[in-house]
């Protein structure tokens, strides 16, 4: 519960700077950038962080390809666009996963009103940002950033593993 408290509160106080725009714009190929650009400002520092705890995880113990973690790290929250799930509505749906969990479930399979769609996002958003990304021609990426809330298998990617343990420190 301490680290969704240390989320909320570095999700409320976001800031992206300058640099971390022009990371963004020399790391992502330009039919990626409206993506990230389209997330949540606090989604967006979410995955700033991510990524820079993947680059930092990867140089410990270099594993897979680097720019395609760095890529995935970057973008694996684009399932989730401002207007679709904010910060209230992230923490209303953790909630409601946590204290309902099968209600959770039987609203988000039902993507109907204004609560059903926040948990249909928050449970999808991996396979909407797949879908995004392999619609760009990105499926390397897809394929990293559909799985990174599935359980781990022996079959996982480097990159996958790393960017399930960077997400999970963020």
């Amino acid at each position: 519960m301490i680290q969704r408290v240390k989320q909320f509160y570095r999700a409320i106080t976001a800031r992206i700077t300058m640099a971390d725009r022009a990371w963004v714009e020399e790391t992502l190929p330009a039919a990626a950038k409206p993506l990230f650009y389209d997330m949540h400002p606090a989604d967006q520092y979410h995955a700033l962080n991510v990524a820079k705890t993947a680059m930092r995880l990867w140089g410990e113990a270099p594993a897979g390809d680097r720019d395609l973690l760095l890529r995935a790290a970057l973008l694996h929250d684009v399932g989730r666009v401002q207007g679709d799930m904010d910060i209230m509505g992230k923490v209303l749906a953790v909630l409601v996963k946590h204290f309902a969990p099968v209600k959770a479930r039987q609203l988000a399979k039902t993507n109907t009103g204004w609560l059903g769609h926040i948990l249909y996002v928050y449970y999808q958003h991996p396979e909407i940002g797949a879908m995004k990304l392999e619609g760009i021609g990105m499926k390397e990426e897809a394929s990293i950033i559909r799985c990174h809330h599935r359980k781990k298998t022996e079959n996982d990617p480097p990159e996958l593993a790393l960017l399930r343990a960077a997400d999970e420190l963020n």
